[in-house]
């Protein structure tokens, strides 16, 4: 790894968003969708129908590095406790800072890591995020939380976790789960990977050791997927 440390062209922190009054009628019976934006103050794509899930607003207060799961795996040991994880298939999405979209293919570049095609892209404004089921207790008692219909094994396996804030009809298909989920009344910003933390300031997580581990076995699993 060579060169300068790569520039910021955009702020990696977000003011944090102010949270919605609690008033259950301004959700109607949507118990998931107040979890999210009165607990944790994220904007939400309410769900078009009963079946179809939830959504999540993305670039507002976080991005989303999609990474497969055995590669993620591996970064997990970087991340703080409180900073969120979820799931889908063989997806993995760590939520890093708002604006580190912009920033990966620099950051990929600077780790040595960007003339090569590695299966991890952040996605930020203008892209959406499934809203994986609030964990227990928070949702106790709601029954099923609608997801879409279930993934057949083997089906959109490769499908990102998160997606266009428009997708293409029958994209929203699957369920996201937590592996590391979100803590009410803690700021999530505090948590999130981001390229300041370089300077040891506040208690985020590296950004730059967290693509470079990921990177790293991507990398590896692109290998083992094409030895004969």
């Amino acid at each position: 790894m060579s060169g300068s440390h790569p520039s910021l062209t955009t702020p990696l922190t977000a003011v944090p968003l102010p949270r919605r009054p609690l008033d259950p009628a301004a959700f109607g019976d949507d118990p998931v969708r107040r979890w999210y934006e009165n607990e944790l103050g994220w904007p939400t794509v309410p769900a078009s129908t009963a079946e179809s899930p939830l959504r999540l607003r993305l670039g507002l207060r976080f991005d989303v590095l999609d990474v497969p799961v055995e590669a993620g795996r591996a970064a997990l040991r970087h991340l703080a406790r409180t900073s969120p994880v979820a799931m889908r298939g063989e997806r993995m999405g760590f939520l890093v800072a708002a604006g580190s979209t912009e920033e990966l293919p620099g950051l990929l570049d600077w780790l040595e890591w960007g003339t090569l095609a590695l299966d991890l892209r952040a996605i930020g404004t203008g892209c959406v995020i499934r809203a994986p089921r609030p964990p227990e207790p928070a949702v106790s008692g709601l029954g099923e939380v609608p997801s879409g219909r279930p993934t057949r094994p083997g089906e959109d396996e490769d499908e990102p976790l998160a997606l266009p804030a428009h997708p293409e009809p029958g994209a929203l298909q699957g369920a996201a789960v937590w592996l590391r989920p979100p803590e009410p009344g803690c700021e999530v910003e505090a948590s999130l990977p981001t390229l300041s933390a370089l300077g040891g300031g506040g208690g985020a997580p590296d950004l730059v050791r967290v693509v470079n581990t990921v990177a790293t076995h991507c990398h590896r699993l692109r290998l083992r997927r094409t030895r004969p």
